[in-house]
C-alpha cells in the first residue's frame, strides 16, 4: 500500500499536487482541512469548535483529527493507499499516525515536502482568498500567523521522517507539471525501497 504524506505550508500547492497524485496512483485523499471544512459546513459541534480555532489561525486538537482519519482509513481498507495532505503537523501527530497505520498493518511510504518562500505563500493565499471564499485566505495577518504556526510546529515533523529515511524536499516554485514529475520520481523510488 502506498501512503504518502504531502507536506508544506499553506499555499505551497499541496491541494494541486494531491489531486494529480490521486489520479495517477489511485489514492484516497485525506485532507484534514477538507474533513474539518465538511464538519463546519454541516454545522456539527466539532465543526463550530474547529471554525473558531481555524478563524484564529490555530490548529484543531490532535485527538479530533486522528479520530476523523481513523474513520476514513477503516472505511477504505481496500484502497491502493492514502495521501495525507496537511497532516501530520506535529511530531505527536506523526507518532499517532504511525501507531494508527500499524493497527491496519500499514506505514508511511514517504513524506514529500513542497518548499516555497514565505512571500510567495502570502501572495498565493491572498489570490486564492479572492475566489475561495475562505476568510483565512483573505486576511494577510491570519496568513502570516498560519505560516508562522506551520514553521514553529511542523519543522520537527520533517526531522521525524528524515530519521526514518522517508523525507524528500521538492521545490514548490515552478510549473505544476515539473513539480508533479519530481514527486512521481520520489514515489517511484519509495515504491522500490
Amino acid at each position: 500500500m502506498l501512503n504518502i504524506v504531502l507536506f508544506g505550508p499553506p499555499g505551497a500547492g499541496k491541494g494541486t499536487q494531491s489531486q494529480k497524485l490521486i489520479e495517477k496512483y489511485g489514492l484516497i485523499h485525506l485532507s484534514t482541512g477538507d474533513l474539518l471544512r465538511s464538519e463546519i459546513t454541516q454545522g456539527t459541534e466539532l465543526g463550530l469548535k474547529a471554525k473558531k480555532l481555524m478563524d484564529e489561525g490555530l490548529l484543531v486538537p490532535d485527538e479530533v483529527v486522528i479520530g476523523m482519519i481513523e474513520t476514513k482509513i477503516a472505511d477504505n481498507r481496500s484502497a491502493a493507499g492514502f495521501i495525507f495532505d496537511g497532516f501530520p503537523r506535529t511530531v505527536p501527530q506523526a507518532e499517532a499516525l504511525d501507531q494508527l497505520l500499524q493497527k491496519y498493518d500499514q506505514g508511511i511510504s514517504c513524506m514529500i515536502a513542497l518548499q516555497v518562500p514565505e512571500e510567495e505563500l502570502v501572495k498565493r493565499l491572498l489570490l486564492r482568498g479572492q475566489t475561495s471564499g475562505r476568510p483565512d485566505d483573505a486576511n494577510e495577518v491570519l496568513i502570516q500567523k498560519r505560516v508562522q504556526e506551520y514553521n514553529t510546529k511542523t519543522a520537527a515533523v520533517a526531522d521525524y521522517y528524515a530519521k526514518q529515511s522517508k523525507f524528500y524536499a521538492v521545490d514548490g516554485i515552478g510549473e505544476i507539471e515539473d513539480i508533479f514529475a519530481k514527486n512521481c520520481e520520489i514515489i517511484g523510488a519509495c515504491q522500490l525501497a
